[in-house]
């Protein structure tokens, strides 16, 4: 019987994740479907337990649930602990596993696909919402000169610092108020924060990017954000989340599936189709 899997979110109708999950399937041979889900924003919970009840395999949760995903999930996985978030989760024999892929995917786009190395870097991270939480642990890992977080609810930024970090001033992980980014520049600025689905601007001023900075937004889409823009406009090289989104997919792929597929392939395929308007 085919398994079947599904991105959960609110908006979802934009979502790549169908399509790339059916590229995977193709390469690997596995027997899935996959299809996108919209959740009410009040009512996350019984829509993944209907999901859950119906016989499905998993799902890939997306904004703004990825906080209630980590309260759902009956057992985590440590990179889901660490992030205290989840964008994946896997049914299994009455167990709902919940991970987070997101981190690992963003640092492979970042450093493998786009060639940016993160060590050694200044870092900014926007917003401190699920996203956010989901990326923090990883970009760590990747042994920065600082990571800073902003937001605009300051408590929610140092809620995250404090998960990873505890109370040791002597760590690279920072929190920023937005009065203070104006004096400070950046080497690797990404946007977690949702302003880009409503076409707004989240609060960076264009003296944070330093020269030779790149500007990440984990949002996709044919057209530029009003994020890469300003980025754009300050000299900085811009990315959008596409890259990322494929190399969380593959991860949480190989979770429900046990076996890693191609992401050069569906990347370039979806480019493609970026650039023709499709």
């Amino acid at each position: 019987m085919t398994d079947r899997y599904a991105i959960i979110g609110n908006p979802v109708a934009h979502s790549k994740s169908p399509e790339i999950h059916a590229a995977f399937a193709r390469e690997t041979r596995q027997d899935l479907s996959y299809e996108r889900m919209l959740a009410p924003l009040d009512n996350f919970r019984q829509t993944v337990n209907a999901w859950c009840s119906s016989g499905a395999a998993g799902a890939n949760i997306t904004l703004p649930f990825k906080l209630e995903a980590f309260e759902f999930a009956t057992e985590r996985t440590a990179r889901a602990h660490r992030g205290g978030a989840v964008n994946t989760l896997k049914f299994d024999s009455g167990k709902i596993i919940g991970d987070n892929t997101d981190g690992v995917g963003l640092c492979r786009d970042i450093v493998d696909n786009l060639g940016f190395a993160i060590a050694g870097k200044r870092v900014l991270l926007l917003g401190a919402g699920g996203a956010a939480h989901g990326v923090a642990g990883a970009l760590l890992d990747e042994g920065p000169a600082l990571l800073a977080i902003t937001n605009r609810t300051l408590r929610k930024a140092e809620a995250i610092v404090e998960h990873l970090v505890g109370n040791d001033t002597a760590h690279n992980f920072r929190v920023l108020s937005l009065a203070a980014l104006p004096a400070s520049r950046f080497d690797l600025i990404i946007n977690a924060t949702s302003a880009s689905l409503s076409d707004s601007l989240p609060l960076v001023p264009a003296s944070s990017f330093a020269e030779g900075c790149l500007a990440y937004d984990m949002m996709y889409g044919m057209a530029q954000t009003p994020f890469l823009m300003l980025a754009a406009n300050s000299g900085a090289r811009t990315a959008d989340g596409l890259g990322m989104l494929v190399e969380q997919a593959a991860e949480s792929f190989m979770l429900w599936r046990g076996v890693r597929p191609s992401t050069a392939p569906v990347l370039t395929m979806l480019r493609q189709a970026q650039a023709g308007g499709l």
